[in-house]
């Protein structure tokens, strides 16, 4: 058995994904710069709110809920990111080759080889989602 966090798994399955341990170092990092960030920018949002309370004079409880919302949605965005470093990792590991990212190019040649034929070349006509035309 081989040890990945506080889990134990099995050596066959270790031994078939050799960058195992990396990815889950790698989550386990990802997860905590989140919880990171979500103290920090409650508490950054909330020092900012108290600074700016003569200006905007609102009640405690919507300064706290602010704080919460602000904090947690800059956490949702820095975990995302790291979690997609992440999967860009073990992608890496597993293939040798990191996953295209950019989006599509709007040539209309392009779309064009990307279309499968529309007849196959032994048999009957087929939509570009495989039915068989009659």
């Amino acid at each position: 058995m081989v040890n990945v966090g506080v889990t134990k798994v099995d050596d066959a399955v270790a031994s078939k994904h050799p960058g195992l341990q990396q990815y889950a170092a790698c989550q386990s990092a990802a997860f905590m710069k989140g919880t990171g960030t979500f103290v920090l920018g409650t508490a950054g949002f909330f020092a900012t709110q108290k600074v700016l309370q003569k200006r905007l004079p609102y009640p405690l409880q919507w300064q706290l809920l602010l704080s919460v919302v602000g904090g947690s949605l800059c956490s949702y965005a820095v975990t995302r990111r790291e979690t997609q470093r992440c999967s860009d990792l073990w992608m890496y590991l597993e293939t040798g080759s990191y996953p295209d990212r950019t989006a599509p190019s709007k040539r209309p040649d392009a779309e064009a080889e990307k279309t499968p034929s529309t007849v196959s070349p032994t048999g009957p006509k087929t939509t570009q989602y495989g039915d068989v035309m009659e």
